[in-house]
């Protein structure tokens, strides 16, 4: 009788361990096909490349290196005729003696205390009246904006002068009255007022940004509070000042920053030296005094480098106040 081998059959992978397998590799080709680029991504991203390059290159060549290099020279008596050797931090502690410095910082920040509450109070004070429902708003939106792009220019301050100046249309109608003191520009007392004066005039970028912020308060709020029996006032404090917050925020660091960089209207009007009698010296006026009339260009950088200093520290302590006094809708911990 035969003996019959019987032979069993491959014995197959189990379904699970196959499934487990493709997923794996689907994930791993899924990974790839991530780390690589389609070619209309990297398309995509060559043009953008493109097109950002002529404003890197620009921002390394005239205001990365410039800065890198005016910080390397605050640490030498670098002249512009003559070099200089490294010094160290003497620049920073020769500043600190220096009578000119304490004036310039008095100005400039008598400056900033007047000019900015004033030009923001003036410019909120209209953004609230154009932003009324009214024939022919959008002329006196135009007119009340205007300032705010001459202003500033080197020719409204030769104007500035000479109205204020000695002689000048303004003495000669306050002579009307028996005024014999002289122009204005010319008086050490009253001098940087007119400096304040000429910036309060250019509120139309922050009456902008405020028109903006009004127009997007919900008027719902006005009327509910209305109905409830609260007058102008109380609207106004309790409804478009925390609503406004963010905006009015914003306004006050830009026009701070900005005040601390004042240096047009004040080197046209009082000059190198801050006529008169010092009363014009602002920080940014000495700093061009020191660079290029002096030509010290080490101590320049220095007083700059100390400008950039002050202006970073007031701008955090803002940021940190900020975060206690500024009403952010949609937000519960504001």
């Amino acid at each position: 009788m035969r003996n019959l081998t019987v032979t069993a059959p491959p014995t197959a992978a189990p379904p699970a361990a196959d499934e487990a397998g493709a997923t794996a590799q689907a994930k791993k080709q899924k990974g790839a096909a991530k780390r690589r680029p389609s070619l209309s991504r990297r398309g995509e991203l060559l043009t953008g490349y493109t097109f950002m390059t002529p404003w890197i290159i620009g921002s390394l060549v005239f205001t990365v290196g410039p800065m890198l290099w005016s910080l390397y020279l605050s640490f030498t008596d670098y002249h512009l005729v003559l070099g200089g050797d490294f010094i160290g931090f003497e620049n920073y502690r020769a500043m600190f003696e220096d009578p000119m410095f304490a004036r310039a910082v008095k100005v400039t920040l008598l400056y900033v205390v007047l000019a900015v509450p004033l030009k923001l109070l003036a410019s909120l004070a209209v953004a609230m009246l154009l932003t009324q429902k009214r024939r022919g708003i959008g002329f006196y939106r135009a007119a009340f904006y205007m300032p705010s792009l001459i202003a500033m220019s080197v020719g409204m301050a030769l104007v500035w002068k000479a109205l204020f100046a000695a002689d000048g249309p303004q003495d000669q109608f306050m002579s009307l009255f028996g005024w014999e003191g002289g122009g204005f520009i010319g008086n050490p007392d009253v001098s940087i007022l007119m400096l304040v004066l000429l910036s309060v005039w250019t509120f139309g970028a922050p009456m902008v940004i405020f028109m903006a912020g009004l127009l997007q308060v919900p008027g719902e709020l006005y009327e509910a509070a209305e109905v409830d029996g609260a007058g102008k006032w109380h609207r106004f404090v309790h409804i478009t000042i925390p609503m406004l917050s963010p905006v009015i925020f914003f306004n006050v660091l830009m026009e701070t920053v900005h005040a601390f960089q004042m240096f047009g209207p004040a080197f046209i009007i009082g000059g190198t030296a801050g006529g008169p009698a010092w009363s014009t010296l602002f920080y940014t006026v000495r700093i061009y005094a020191l660079a290029f009339v002096d030509l010290r260009m080490g101590y320049a950088s220095a007083w700059a480098w100390m400008l950039v200093l002050a202006v970073g520290v007031v701008t955090l302590i803002m940021f940190r106040a900020a975060k206690n006094l500024v009403y952010y809708a949609g937000e519960d911990n504001r």
